[in-house]
């Protein structure tokens, strides 16, 4: 196994995947400048809600400026592999920050960034068809240990069988859920619109999208049928991307299914792009193997099998709650887990205290839009809120205030009931990682993974 792990093999899949993932996080932070959504996302929020032992990261105010042209020239940088070491740390930390500010901004393809982010950091991206190789011939090399790429490999096939495996759900497969609500509402698209009339396209659409999910990793492993696999990802993501409005993850997903394809096929790519610059040919072809010394093999080989080890096991973590996960969202987030519900909710809180003083509070004096729809939905976050509330009232005028929330969600289709019961003080209730007895039971059950 060792021998296979560090056996030398093109370093190409590598450069290009650092190429492209470093471009399209480049192209993703434009975005976020050209449509004003640091403004709107991070600086003009009365409040954030801050992840469950993370409170230490807080927003930046003006300074989030700063924080987005770092993220937005390290990713140029890494892209371009120039100042590569401290690009992709920069890259990752920045990145990592920005996604951790507020809770209510968190999306799965942030976090698969972030930890691609990290791999990358310890990944030798820059010893070929790079800036600093260029600069530096002393790291040119364009052979590298296979683990380098098979652990990115292992990465994207982890995301995409786990996203299966939670597709493998009753609402998913039989119901056709959340897709029976979503499709219909696209019947006004050009050319495929109708289709979306017919009530047998959401199932269809729901299994081709869990097959798809358990079986892409295997089939862009094999070279025989990887060609056939990667046009589904470009068919599948392409599709995604026009559908639903998810941003730059189809994209990047896209960039990123490049890492299966053979050396062979990225050395090619690599000298298309050098014959059209006109690039020196030594900076294709230095005969050269990078190797790390054999502490540090040993030390990142055991790195990366810990970080692929907790992507495997965390999202299992949802087994140690009781209760619908779809529901109570306990074990929810970082678990590969893509576009499996519609739920749909609608809060109201109110402060009282011991005086008999009491008040109806207005979400949207303390909430973004965004915020508040996530936040309604959500059962830690209307707890952050409440804890919020009760801070902020404390120090205008209310004695021990108490907050109460009438909280209707709706899972899926299914009619709205309350979320927390009316009569629980959320005041009085604490954040842990245990299981939060507050939540009313949904009396349903989504069999499943």
């Amino acid at each position: 196994m060792i021998r296979f792990l560090e056996k030398p093999v093109s370093a190409a899949p590598l450069a290009i995947f650092r190429i492209a993932f470093g471009a399209m996080l480049f192209l993703s932070m434009i975005r976020f400048w050209t449509k004003g959504w640091i403004e709107e996302l991070y600086i003009r929020p009365k409040y954030f809600f801050p992840f469950y032992g993370l409170e230490f990261i807080r927003p930046l105010h003006g300074y989030t400026y700063i924080l987005f042209a770092i993220c937005t020239l390290s990713a140029l940088l890494v892209c371009l592999g120039m100042f590569y070491k401290i690009a992709s740390a920069s890259l990752f930390l920045s990145f990592t920050y920005i996604e951790l500010i507020d809770k209510s901004t968190y999306l799965n393809h942030y976090y698969f960034v972030s930890v691609v982010c990290l791999m990358l950091v310890f990944l030798p991206a820059q010893v070929y068809f790079s800036i600093d190789s260029w600069h530096h011939k002393t790291i040119r090399a364009d052979k590298i240990p296979a683990w380098c790429i098979l652990s990115l490999q292992l990465l994207v096939g982890i995301l995409y069988f786990y996203a299966g495996l939670a597709k493998l759900n009753s609402d998913w497969l039989f119901e056709a859920l959340p897709l029976k609500i979503w499709l219909p509402a696209r019947n006004d698209m050009p050319v495929i619109g109708f289709l979306f009339n017919y009530k047998w396209i959401p199932y269809a659409f729901s299994w081709f999208g869990c097959l798809y999910d358990l079986s892409i990793p295997f089939l862009l492993a094999h070279k025989q049928t990887r060609p056939f696999a990667f046009f589904a990802v470009v068919l599948f993501h392409g599709l995604t991307a026009v559908l639903f409005p998810i941003g730059m993850f189809p994209y990047i997903m896209i960039v990123t299914a490049l890492i299966f394809f053979s050396g062979s096929f990225h050395i090619k790519v690599v000298k298309s792009i050098s014959a059209f610059f006109r690039w020196d040919s030594s900076l294709i072809s230095p005969g050269k193997t990078f190797r790390f010394t054999n502490f540090s093999n040993a030390a990142l080989l055991t790195l990366f099998s810990v970080i692929l080890l907790i992507q495997m096991i965390i999202p299992f973590r949802y087994l140690l709650y009781p209760g619908e996960l779809f529901w109570t969202e306990e074990g929810y987030r970082f678990s590969w887990r893509v576009m499996l519900m519609e739920k749909a909710g609608y809060t109201q809180f109110q402060v009282r205290d011991k005086s008999g003083k009491s008040l109806i509070i207005n979400n949207n004096d303390f909430l973004t839009t965004l915020q508040e729809k996530m936040m309604s939905t959500q059962p830690d976050m209307m707890l952050q809120y409440a804890h919020f509330l009760k801070d902020y009232y404390a120090a205008h005028g209310f004695t021990d205030p108490e907050i109460y929330v009438d909280s209707y969600v709706a899972l899926n289709g299914r009619l709205g009931k309350p979320l927390v019961a009316p009569t629980v003080n959320l005041a009085a209730q604490q954040e842990s990682f245990q299981h939060k007895l507050w939540i009313t039971p949904l009396e349903d059950e989504i069999k499943g993974f």
